[in-house]
């Protein structure tokens, strides 16, 4: 079993945690060290795909399934020299509070995961999952919200409201609103984002607007065709999503690199594609990515 090096408790004691000393949570929430700043780069570890039912990994329509299995690999991830933090729904980043592992680093949470995979009302992505004045409590570091514009679907206002009074509420306390934009449209019933560059330059332009202030909004948007156009859009932070390596990593790490030369480009949040790679090596597939982020980066 793993055990953090700060003394949290094993993954294997977490339940019983959970249900003998519930307070536990917040009591290690109190003790976790956060950085003074956010840094000028970010490789951020997303793991917030379970609470939207989105639980297939390549081929593995179930990969995410197993809670232990996640937390063991997150918690490889996060020992790994260049990776700043991780993303993820309270039940996620709590076990990791609990485990120990996310002193010193940034931890940003997951907000509305209303709209589950492959519902019908998926577009209408509410906030079921933290607000800002929680994560401003839990101590943690902003607040990650989904925007799927379906201009044939009535939710979206419904998102676009919601996404915006975030932006504002995570402004007041000074913490970032990380913002993922995306055009979509149904296919056979099935929602689908649009990844032209024209459809992320109106994405990019509409999610840049929301809310009282933009002072504090970053957003986490698709390495598409003709790239600089997108980033060109707008002045505020960029991070990259790390969508889908599939069987071709290389191909995807040259579309990282090219687009982190991009001026506004200040880093990469990864999930699947990093905890769950065709070899099964997350080691090796982290480290392949924060090499991309750091030229001359050697692992260890």
């Amino acid at each position: 079993m793993l055990v953090s090096r700060l003394g949290g408790v094993r993954i294997g004691e977490l339940t019983d945690v959970r249900a003998a000393r519930p307070e536990a949570v917040a009591e290690a929430a109190a003790r976790r060290v956060r950085l003074p700043s956010l840094p000028d780069r970010l490789v951020i570890i997303a793991a917030d795909h379970p609470a939207r039912g989105s639980l297939a990994a390549g081929p593995d329509p179930v990969a995410m399934a197993d809670r232990r299995d996640l937390l063991e690999r997150l918690c490889t991830a996060l020992e790994r020299p260049g990776v700043d933090g991780v993303l993820g729904t309270p039940d996620v980043l709590e076990d990791l509070t609990l485990l120990g592992v996310l002193d010193g680093k940034v931890a940003i949470g997951s907000m509305n995961r209303g709209g589950l995979a492959g519902a019908a009302f998926e577009i209408d992505d509410r906030f079921t999952a933290y607000d800002a004045d929680a994560i401003a409590a839990s101590g943690l570091d902003g607040g990650k919200m989904l925007l799927r514009i379906e201009d044939t679907d009535p939710a979206t206002a419904r998102t676009l409201e919601g996404c915006a009074h975030a932006v504002t509420a995570l402004a007041g306390h000074r913490l970032m609103a990380m913002v993922e934009p995306f055009v979509s449209h149904r296919i056979e019933g099935r929602v689908r984002n649009l990844l032209t560059p024209e459809a992320m330059i109106r994405a990019v332009s509409v999610a840049s607007g929301l809310g009282a202030t933009s002072a504090y909004t970053w957003l986490k948007v698709p390495v598409v065709p003709e790239m600089e156009r997108v980033a060109a859009a707008t002045t505020l932070p960029l991070l990259l999503l790390g969508g889908d390596i599939g069987d071709d990593p290389r191909t995807v790490l040259d579309g990282w690199r090219r687009a982190l030369r991009l001026p506004g480009v200040k880093g990469l949040v990864a999930g699947r594609s990093l905890l769950y790679p065709p070899d099964g090596d997350v080691r090796a597939a982290v480290d392949a990515a924060v090499s991309v982020l750091q030229p001359g980066f050697r692992s260890r």
